[in-house]
């Protein structure tokens, strides 16, 4: 049977995040502006002529009862009435409840390498509006890069950022969307961006975080997480900025310079040794580059 193995599912970040409005469904909507980074999950994927779907994972954590790559086949199944099955293994590398996309970012993986697989050939529309289906982040992860995004994350405007280098971090506790939303500290931004203020060449990513906005829903995670509270102290002290992606609970802070000299590095490595560790799932970080593009753009083309 045919398989495709090393296939990245990247984190995002949120170079800042507005709460614009409030659908009368309850969803609430934004306005950011996402960019891919190099770190993580990394998925293998095997056709199997059953009709089956598993999912495996390959460093022995606990398997969920269900997680968005099964349902990601299992909704592409439904779509096409395909009678091919699959095996998912998954190499989970990013950390839970991060605000760093890392579920939705394994369900476009999985539904780019079925769709492949599986000779399905739907097209790039397709593959988006069923990604809305499983979530609001879904879509960016199978767009092909950077984006303003709009709605509750599914209007997507690509855009053109220069490479930069970011300190994430993120303690051992993770965060639920629905408490961030529900909170009385949830801001709310009254100005909207214009689209018009982000061109494809000549917006850069320093203006972006510094000059435009904020994270709306960091006032939420602080008054809910001391891991953020402490996230952000931290990173501060350290690399002179913060700021928390998504819905949290991971902040990180842009880095100057090209990193070859290694400071960074090992400055996040020192700040990581000094942190407490608790429990199983301690605190975890990473120096990480934005992506110009997904590592899959064009298998839905």
């Amino acid at each position: 049977m045919k398989a495709l193995h090393d296939l990245a599912a990247p984190a995002k970040l949120n170079l800042f995040l507005h709460v614009v409005g409030k659908r009368p469904d309850g969803y609430h909507l934004l306005q950011s502006v996402f960019v891919l980074i190099d770190w993580a999950d990394t998925l293998h994927v095997e056709v199997r002529g059953d009709g089956q779907l598993a999912r495996h994972d390959v460093l022995g954590g606990d398997l969920p009862a269900d997680d968005l790559c099964l349902r990601a086949a299992r909704l592409l199944q439904a779509e096409t009435g395909c009678a091919l099955g699959a095996d998912i293994h998954l190499e989970k590398r990013l950390p839970a409840g991060a605000g760093m996309g890392g579920g939705s970012s394994d369900a476009a993986t999985t539904l780019l390498a079925l769709n492949r697989l599986w000779g399905l050939r739907l097209p790039a529309d397709r593959l988006l509006a069923l990604g809305l289906k499983l979530g609001a982040d879904v879509p960016f992860f199978l767009g092909g890069g950077p984006a303003f995004v709009e709605g509750i994350g599914e209007v997507l405007h690509p855009l053109t950022l220069p490479e930069q280098r970011f300190a994430v971090l993120k303690g051992p506790a993770g965060l639920a969307t629905k408490d961030i939303f529900s909170s009385n500290l949830l801001a709310r931004s009254e100005n909207l961006a214009i689209v018009a203020g982000f061109p494809a060449s000549a917006g850069t990513a320093e203006n972006l975080v510094d000059g435009f906005g904020r994270n709306d829903l960091q006032p939420a995670a602080e008054g809910i997480s001391s891991d953020v509270r402490e996230a952000l102290a931290q990173l501060s002290e350290v690399f002179g900025n913060a700021r928390m992606t998504g819905s949290g609970a991971a902040v990180f802070a842009r880095l100057a310079g090209d990193g070859k000299d290694g400071k960074d590095d090992q400055s996040l490595v020192t700040l990581l040794q000094e942190l407490p560790s608790e429990g199983p799932v301690g605190w975890t970080g990473r120096i990480c580059r934005s992506l110009a593009q997904h590592p899959l753009t064009g298998w839905a083309d």
